[in-house]
């Protein structure tokens, strides 16, 4: 049982759960996930991170085992969890989520922290805080796919395959299962081939409210306009050849 961290491109990190049966994430390995993501965050050549789950089950959230043996009112593994589906939202770069099987409870958030979702075609998600006596993904859901569908499953706790999360928006690519992570690899590939200051920036601008936008705006796009990699990539064009980007 453990998580496996890897380079399998260049400026690509890849993370996979690896926890059988379900790939819930308890105590020990959300601490071992968060030391993992700080040192991606802290490495200037990473641009894109891939997440996956290893075996039938993208993430089933938090360990229930786990929650059912803490003191009453302690409510750290919770908030725990929160912060840890916290730090992968908040990560520089972007990350890309491949669900094969089940995104479960803390594992459908797990999966709406992330900023591009693709799915396998047997996948399913399910906000399932209603079938357990709490509550989760009741703000990213409704951002990403609208009140009414989110509100569908919220109040449900009933699955939805995978065809349905593409018409929902949930997710924007589905594959065979035996495809999906080259194909979320090439995409992170695709992503940390273009100029990485203006891509983290796309990310932050994405995630605002307007009116943050209309505040950063200006002096963000003064900032890339003055930057190494914008002069790179406007002599790449002129040249004729491929850039080569440094995130200055």
């Amino acid at each position: 049982m453990t998580i496996h961290f890897s380079r399998p491109a260049p400026h690509v990190a890849l993370i996979e759960l690896d926890l059988p049966p379900t790939n819930a994430l308890g105590a020990a390995m959300r601490g071992l996930m968060s030391e993992g993501l700080a040192a991606i965050e802290a490495d200037a050549d990473a641009r894109c991170v891939v997440l996956t789950g290893r075996g039938r089950v993208f993430c089933a959230g938090n360990d229930l085992r786990e929650l059912a043996g803490r003191a009453e009112g302690d409510l750290s593994p919770i908030s725990d969890f929160n912060a840890l589906i916290g730090q992968v939202e908040a990560l520089r770069m972007p990350v890309i989520a491949a669900v094969s099987g089940g995104a479960l409870g803390g594992g459908l958030d797990l999966a709406l922290a992330c900023d591009i979702r693709l799915a396998a075609e047997g996948a399913s998600f399910t906000a399932s805080g209603v079938n357990v006596g709490l509550m989760a993904s009741v703000g990213r859901l409704p951002s990403l796919i609208g009140t009414g569908p989110a509100k569908a499953m919220l109040l449900t706790g009933s699955p939805v395959d995978a065809a349905t999360a593409l018409r929902f928006g949930l997710v924007t690519g589905l594959y065979p299962a035996d495809q999906l992570l080259d194909e979320a690899l090439a995409l992170a590939a695709r992503i940390a081939g273009r100029a990485p200051l203006a891509v983290e920036a796309a990310k932050r601008f994405a995630g605002m409210s307007p009116d943050d936008r209309a505040l950063w705006m200006d002096a963000t796009l003064a900032s890339l306009a003055g930057s190494d990699d914008h002069r790179e990539a406007v002599a790449s064009f002129l040249e004729k050849r491929a850039a080569v980007f440094t995130r200055q």
